[in-house]
Formats: C-alpha cells, sequence, structure tokens
C-alpha cells in the first residue's frame, strides 16, 4: 500500500480519532486500509446512481481482493434522495441484508449519499461503524469530516439526523476528474469557507491559485488537505457544536433557507452555490450592520465570480418566494436557538464570528432589499 502523495489529516477525537487520506488511488486501496480499521467486518456500500457506473467496480473490486463481503444499495442521485422515505428503504435494506452491530456501512458518493449513509448507520441497531469515501469536491473538504449526518425535512434542510463519527475517511482525488464544472465549483464553494471563517492567507492562496486547483495535481490535494485540517481543528474542540463549531456555518443560515425555497431542485440550486450565495449574504449583512466595511464583501464577490459560482439570489433559476417565507425558513434552521436568529458574521476577511440574537426585523428588512436587485 503506498503512502507517496498521500496526505493524512488526523480528526482527534481521543479513542474516536479518525484518519482522513488524501490523494490520487485510494479507492483501488480501499480494502486494504479498510481491512486495517474494520476486520472481518461485512460492507453495505451506500451509493447513488451517478457514482455507481463510474467507480463501483473499483471499489468492489478492491474490496473482493481484501476477502471482504459487500453488498450494494444503490439510491438515485440528488438531494431529494435524502428524505424519510429513501432512509426507510435504505434501512430496511440493510437489516434484510442481515448485517450485524460490528458490521460496517459505507457512503460511497457526494454530500447527500455520506449524510444519508451515516444517519443509517448511526441508528441500525444503535449505532455500526461508518466509512466515508467521498466522490465529490464538497463531500471530501466538509461533509464527509465531522460526523454530522442527516436527511431533509420539507421544514428545512437537515433538520433530521444525529452524530456519527466515521472510522475513516478515503478522499481520492483522482475521482473529481470525472466531476461536472459545476459540482467541482459547487464543491469549491466550501474550500474558500475556510478561508473566510478564520485563514485569510488561506483565501489568498486560494485567489492566487484557482486556476491550478480547477486542473487537479498537487495545488487540488492541498487545497482538500487544508480544508479537512481546518474542519478537524474546529471538530476536535466543539464536536457537537455547542460554541465554536457554528463557525463552520458561514453563509449556511442563507444558503439553507434557499435550497428550502427551491425544494431542494438541483436543477435550480446545489447545496454549494446556494453557501456561495450565502456567504456573499453574510459579508453584505455584516455591512449593512456596521461591522464589515463592504470592501470584504466586494472581495467575496469578486472572487466568487472568478471561479464561476453565483453571488447573488437573483441568479437562482425561477421565483423566490418573499423575504418573509425566507425568514420562515431561516427560523426552522439549526442555527436557531430558543427563537433567536444566530448567523454567522464577519468584521473582515478571516474574521468571522458567531452574533447570537440578531433582530429578525433586521433580517427582513435585509432580504428584501437583496430580493428587489
Amino acid at each position: 500500500m503506498s503512502n507517496r502523495n498521500i496526505e493524512t489529516v488526523q480528526v482527534d477525537l481521543g479513542e474516536r480519532a479518525y484518519d482522513i487520506f488524501i490523494g490520487a488511488g485510494l479507492i483501488e486501496q480501499a480494502g486494504e486500509r479498510i481491512s486495517a480499521v474494520a476486520p472481518g467486518s461485512r460492507m453495505a456500500i451506500i451509493t447513488d446512481s451517478n457514482v455507481a457506473p463510474l467507480h463501483l467496480k473499483t471499489l468492489t473490486a478492491s474490496l473482493d481482493k481484501s476477502a471482504i463481503e459487500w453488498i450494494v444499495i444503490e439510491i438515485p442521485a440528488g438531494e431529494k434522495s435524502k428524505c424519510i422515505t429513501c432512509f426507510g428503504d435504505v434501512v430496511e435494506q440493510v437489516l434484510a441484508a442481515r448485517l450485524e452491530r460490528g458490521d460496517c456501512i459505507i457512503a460511497f458518493g457526494g454530500g447527500v449519499v455520506g449524510d444519508l449513509a451515516g444517519f443509517v448507520a448511526g441508528v441500525v441497531r444503535r449505532g455500526m461503524a461508518f466509512i466515508q469515501i467521498p466522490t465529490s469536491l464538497l463531500a471530501q473538504v466538509d461533509s464527509s469530516v465531522g460526523g454530522k449526518t442527516g436527511i431533509n425535512s420539507p421544514h428545512g434542510k437537515n433538520l433530521i439526523g444525529v452524530f456519527h463519527q466515521p472510522v475513516v475517511v478515503l478522499a481520492d482525488t483522482s475521482v473529481l476528474a470525472t466531476l461536472s464544472k459545476r459540482e467541482f465549483r459547487a464543491g469549491y464553494a466550501e474550500v474558500a469557507k475556510y478561508g473566510l471563517i478564520d485563514r485569510p492567507d488561506f483565501f489568498l492562496w486560494l485567489d492566487d491559485n484557482w486556476t491550478e486547483i480547477e486542473a487537479g495535481g498537487p495545488a487540488l490535494r492541498h487545497a482538500i488537505a487544508e480544508s479537512c485540517r481546518a474542519k478537524a481543528a474546529v471538530v476536535a474542540a466543539d464536536e457537537r457544536e455547542h460554541g465554536s463549531r457554528a463557525l463552520l456555518n458561514l453563509g449556511h443560515t442563507f444558503g439553507h433557507a434557499l435550497e428550502t425555497a427551491v425544494a431542494y431542485d438541483s436543477a435550480r440550486l446545489v447545496h454549494g452555490e446556494g453557501v456561495a450565495i450565502g456567504m456573499v449574504l453574510a459579508h453584505k449583512f455584516s455591512n449593512r450592520l456596521n461591522l464589515a466595511g463592504p470592501e470584504a464583501a466586494e472581495t467575496v464577490v469578486r472572487h466568487l465570480k472568478k471561479v464561476g459560482l453565483p453571488t447573488s439570489m437573483a441568479q437562482i433559476p425561477g421565483t423566490l418566494p418573499p423575504a418573509e417565507q425566507l425568514l420562515d425558513n431561516i427560523t426552522q434552521d439549526k442555527k436557531v436557538t430558543r427563537g433567536t436568529l444566530n448567523f454567522i458574521l464577519t468584521r473582515g476577511i478571516g474574521q468571522s464570528f458567531i452574533a447570537n440574537d440578531v433582530p429578525a426585523s433586521q433580517v427582513l428588512g435585509f432580504l428584501k432589499e437583496e430580493l428587489s436587485r
């Protein structure tokens, strides 16, 4: 098993610590690496209709080489699979296969698959081991790390779920070449987020190296590794989001409200695009509250436009609901505490902070103004 050109990031959670391996060819090494953390376990591979035709044979061949038994559960690709109905169907298939508590669930796909599979692992037989093999940039830098799992409700995104950490993450950078430009750039929004939270030097590096990141190779691996290091540090300090981990939600409160508004229709908006627009809105709202100068929002807009991401609600196809409905979506979000609105705001690039008890009236006025643009 070659470790050349493979970077390792550890998520330090004591006895539940695990490694994130980042580099090309990791799916071909999956059997050997999984045997090291889950010897003798059977696997339920949860994947989707986009990933399976492209990469499933490579994964199963690697498992076969290591004499690991497996079954495959395939779900329809897309955000709409993160629902109660699909969750229940997957649970029944895992149980029908007679997988035991000591066996494993493999999440083999993007963020939707990872969130759903992790939730299944977290509740079946009161908790099964869970392995992340993320195949999208968004999943490799964000959703596969940190143990947040769950599904959506008509009331909002990710409102049903549990914290359940994986035992290992295998982020194979070579599979990212099969992503569409839209999906790759949507994942990149989460990479930029880490710079905008508290790593201004990383944001500047991203701005200078964007073309090399999109081209793949060492710059891409470095961007993923730095993103994972940033998230791993936050998760180790605040695993269940009682404090500083909330900073990782920069752009997400607005973004989730927009995803709910389009009924999770990926033709109109995918998660990373919602985050990109949400990060712009967070910087603009910070300026409106006199917390940051206008140049911060202008810098974010300029960078996201350069990489081909949307930066305003006007760029979402179709009609959006009125500001009152968007505010209602925000109040259903997990970032609400006892009815008060919590936002991640900023004092400038890389200077984000948690703002508690933001007046709903100011949010409503801001949304009305942005919708009118």
